[in-house]
């Protein structure tokens, strides 16, 4: 599995295997997100919009959205909600604004009420277009003229005196006096001109015409996230994080699979690998106690990333399998045959195999089992046999742990001659009870060669 690419088939097997537990957690995330919608409480907002008349540039939009949100506009907000408590600091997160197509600046504020809200974006509005005039110099309180207003009255005094001189010329009684008074004319339209260029270029004009778009329609629902969000996000994130933690742990998992890798890290040969059918988690040894029954209730009690077993054969076939593993013992064995059966402490699939293979050896070869704890193994020293018969499960244990029993087994003086993977099957569905007796006679036949040679 560490090697693999995650592909749906994986994850479609941790929904399958692990539905109990993706549930149980579900339903905590959906009542952690319950729970945080109840210490934080609905929110709601409101939008109002002030139009910008006039030619504006993006940057020049940019600062205006500066100018709605800052400080002294929202000191001014503050002022005129006279909430208690509520002053421009504690503003400053409950107001954003932006601006949008048509050059129209959205000031949107949030408060615990619909009618909060709508005052809030109200204010805002107003205080930003109230500002931005004082910016221009457009309030009633300004005093001095800029520079843009004493050009204007420059320009008037001197469409005044050209009026004055056009009546002192004589009135078209020469041709110059002619000449000179359409001058004048030229002269007082290239000013006008010049006047409505400057007027429509004054940002400040443009500033001084910002309008409120009416008041902030009131909000008719929650802004987000609201309550149902919350609680289906915390489900949501609980079921994500549950599955990508198997997932997680299935990569980093070094648990050999493989026979060969097996055998490799034992430094012996492989024999065989024999069939152990499945016991019910009821049934299996250990299976006690308060924890067990909640590990065995959520389903944890088996692991999710081993495939599913496969269908076995009848129980004559797989007898075979373990007389085949006997015969090849007896090969490789000098007479007479002893053997110390190590299987690691915990493997109850070896440990069922190990049973069945003394069973069919028939005490040719003499088989002793020995439980070997993983953490710190330790085997008997040598005595009458002649080497020591690993059996282990697949996808049990890492390559370091079979190393460490291998460095037991040579410690205790014991050559590992070879090694038996066992595998959990499903046994086939038992036959009817109305299915003639006839059926049933090869399979007792096949039973009855107990012990002895290879099958």
């Amino acid at each position: 599995m560490n090697d693999d690419t995650i592909r749906l088939v994986t994850i479609g097997r941790i929904l399958r295997r692990r539905r109990r537990l993706l549930a149980l957690l579900t339903v905590v995330g959906a009542l952690v997100g319950f729970g945080a919608s109840v210490l934080f409480p609905p929110r709601y907002t409101a939008s109002a919009s002030v139009l910008l008349p006039g030619q504006w540039e993006e940057r020049e939009l940019l600062t205006q959205t500066e100018i709605a949100t800052s400080s002294v506009v929202l000191d001014r907000a503050a002022a005129a909600l006279d909430w208690p408590g509520v002053g421009g600091g504690e503003l400053k997160d409950r107001v954003t604004a932006g601006a949008t197509d048509g050059n129209i600046i959205e000031i949107s504020g949030t408060a615990d009420s619909p009618e909060r809200a709508q005052q809030l974006s109200d204010r805002m509005a107003q205080q930003f277009v109230a500002f931005a005039a004082r910016i221009a110099g457009d309030s009633t309180d300004s005093e001095e003229a800029t520079g843009p207003e004493a050009l204007r009255q420059k320009v008037e005094e001197t469409n005044r005196r050209i009026s004055d001189l056009a009546e002192a010329a004589d009135p078209g009684r020469t041709v110059e006096s002619v000449q000179a008074r359409t001058a004048l004319a030229n002269l007082r339209t290239a000013l006008e001109e010049a006047m409505e260029k400057l007027d429509q270029a004054d940002p400040s004009s443009n500033v001084a015409g910002m309008v409120v778009m009416g008041p902030a329609a009131r909000p008719t629902g929650e802004a987000p996230p609201t309550r149902v969000q919350l609680v289906v996000g915390g489900a949501l994130l609980f079921l994500l994080l549950t599955v990508v933690g198997h997932l997680a742990a299935a990569r980093v998992n070094r648990r050999l699979r493989a026979e060969p890798e097996i055998a490799a890290a034992l430094g012996s040969a492989l024999l065989g690998t024999v069939d152990v059918p499945g016991e019910p988690p009821a049934h299996r040894p250990g299976n006690r106690g308060a924890r067990a029954r909640i590990r065995r209730l959520l389903g944890v009690d088996t692991r999710w990333d081993v495939p599913a077993p496969q269908t076995s054969g009848d129980e004559a076939g797989r007898r075979i399998r373990y007389r085949r593993v006997c015969a090849r013992l007896r090969d490789r064995l000098p007479a007479p045959r002893r053997l110390l059966v190590v299987v690691p402490d915990g493997d109850g699939i070896a440990h069922r195999a190990a049973g069945q293979l003394v069973t069919e050896a028939g005490g040719d070869p003499l088989l002793r089992i020995v439980e070997v704890p993983v953490s710190q193994p330790m085997v008997p020293d040598r005595g009458t046999e002649s080497g020591a018969l690993v059996v282990l499960s697949a996808g049990s244990w890492t390559a370091g742990e079979l190393t460490g029993i291998a460095a037991a087994c040579a410690d205790g003086g014991h050559e590992v001659v070879g090694v038996v993977v066992a595998e959990t099957v499903r046994e086939r569905p038992a036959r009817s009870a109305g299915r003639p007796a006839d059926d049933a006679a090869p399979a007792l036949a096949a039973r009855g060669r107990t012990t002895g040679g290879p099958a």
